[in-house]
């Protein structure tokens, strides 16, 4: 792979106004610009980081998360980009703001496509079609039987990823089926896992096969700004920018969260990366580890010192700011080092796993798993959204199956008058021309498209509302 292909700046949609070139963005700003306007960039403000249905204004949600990733993403890009710069001459500083404006725009979008309910929202319709998709009939047939193979699995192996290619590139309808029209570039870089859900191996050692990066659906959309790119099946090198982006924000900011709720204090939060260092046998991971836990308890000792109100909680905030900086420090480094490896299409791992830092993000991983995810307020809470999502598929995707067919009922017309017009106008477009399994296979993409269009809050009151809970 080599940059001025990867940098590719082409669209689906060729044609642009006239005006677009006149006011001195480049393409990629652009596309920033396209994101932040959108309504479903809005929705993430009420969409579940770690806590659903928060109603304080002290933790995160989808959205200053995403903020949040945008940020640590375009300042990797920037460490990077001036260090491609030192090593290949051909890599110019129009090159680096190009990847910087890239991944800032990626970590915008990268949870465009999560469903309502953070990543239980995920689990929860995979396995609800992993359970019902064998039950229910299509002209008297199994409808697992006549969606044999990816058609499917990409119901078996539902992702967000996955879902943000379809709505960037699909479902958001202002002017025509290319939806926000953004530069392949861009498209690339959120794509993760650039293989389809007959290709997923978990068990391969190769971070690229860990889950599906695109529909069926999708599969044209994504080898045409695969190709143009020059990534095909290898994982876009910006991917692993984004990755570890994404990774130091919900590591430190799940702590910070969980602290914030009194899951967890700074005294058994200390506890905690202590024990995890005396657990370590790698020296490096070790060190690491005894530096961040010195540098917590530091942190407290001066809250203290200069009399800050809640010097605990003070201190854990301050303690986070550092460790994103050490973390991000670490990723660019990782990028580096594995340069080669990466610009081949070779490199098989995350960056932070095969940095010093591996200790410290897997105790914060497991710290935040057992204190804030494995809390009984979120465990009750992911209860009511499995219910939320059972009761909410159980009515949508037979009436889905039955759509446009002689066996439509006249409840399963006012359940469907109930989805989206732009969503339903986009099937119809997609469904010319398709055989009859084709369209029941994307009459179901529809269903899921149209429940990860919802936020937290309207999926609980629709729910409430066709049960006739008042």
């Amino acid at each position: 792979m080599e940059w001025k292909r990867l940098l590719s700046s082409e669209r689906a949609r060729k044609t642009e106004s006239k005006k677009s070139g006149q006011d001195g963005r480049s393409e990629f700003q652009k596309d920033y610009h396209r994101i932040i306007g959108s309504a479903s960039f809005r929705r993430l403000q009420d969409k579940t980081q770690v806590f659903p249905l928060e109603r304080g204004d002290f933790v995160r949600t989808r959205l200053t998360h995403s903020l949040e990733v945008s940020s640590f993403a375009a300042s990797l890009g920037q460490s990077v980009g001036s260090r491609i710069m030192e090593r290949d001459p051909s890599f110019t500083a129009d090159d680096r703001e190009a990847i910087i404006d890239i991944l800032r725009s990626a970590g915008l979008v990268h949870d465009i496509g999560n469903p309502p309910f953070g990543h239980f929202g995920e689990t929860a319709i995979r396995q609800w079609f992993k359970r019902n998709l064998g039950k229910l009939e299509y002209e008297g047939r199994p409808v697992s039987e006549l969606l044999c193979g990816q058609r499917a699995e990409d119901f078996y192996h539902f992702e967000g990823n996955a879902q943000a290619v379809r709505l960037l590139s699909r479902l958001h309808y202002l002017v025509d089926g290319n939806g926000m029209n953004l530069t392949y570039a861009l498209l690339n870089t959120i794509v993760k896992y650039p293989v389809s859900s007959l290709m997923i191996d978990k068990n391969s050692g190769d971070v690229r096969t860990k889950k599906a990066g695109y529909y069926q659906a999708e599969e044209a959309i994504f080898s045409a700004f695969s190709s143009a790119t020059g990534a095909g099946h290898c994982r876009y090198p910006l991917a692993f920018l984004l990755e570890a982006a994404d990774d130091i924000a919900y590591k430190t900011g799940d702590i910070e969260d969980a602290v914030k709720k009194g899951k967890i204090g700074y005294r058994r939060l200390l506890e905690e990366l202590e024990s995890a260092r005396d657990k370590c046998r790698d020296e490096a991971e070790r060190d690491a580890l005894s530096a961040g836990a010195d540098a917590l308890s530091k942190k407290y000792e001066n809250a203290v010192k200069y009399g800050k109100p809640s010097p605990e909680e003070n201190a854990v905030q301050n303690w986070v700011i550092g460790v994103q900086g050490t973390l991000l420090f670490s990723a660019a480094d990782a990028f580096m080092e594995h340069y080669e490896e990466i610009m081949a299409g070779a490199f098989r791992r995350e960056l932070l796993a095969v940095s010093p830092q591996r200790g410290l993000c897997e105790a914060l991983g497991d710290i935040a798993y057992r204190y804030a995810f494995q809390s009984k307020e979120i465990l009750k809470l992911e209860i009511a959204a499995a219910s939320i999502f059972d009761g909410l598929l159980q009515k949508f995707v037979p009436a889905a199956i039955r759509m446009d067919t002689p066996a439509c009922t006249e409840l399963d017309n006012k359940l469907t008058a109930l989805v989206s017009e732009n969503y339903k106008l986009i099937y119809r477009e997609q469904a010319k021309g398709c055989d009859e399994v084709q369209k029941l296979y994307l009459r179901l993409l529809l269903v899921t498209d149209y429940l990860c269009g919802m936020t937290d809050s309207f999926a609980k009151q629709l729910y409430q509302e066709l049960a006739g809970i008042v």
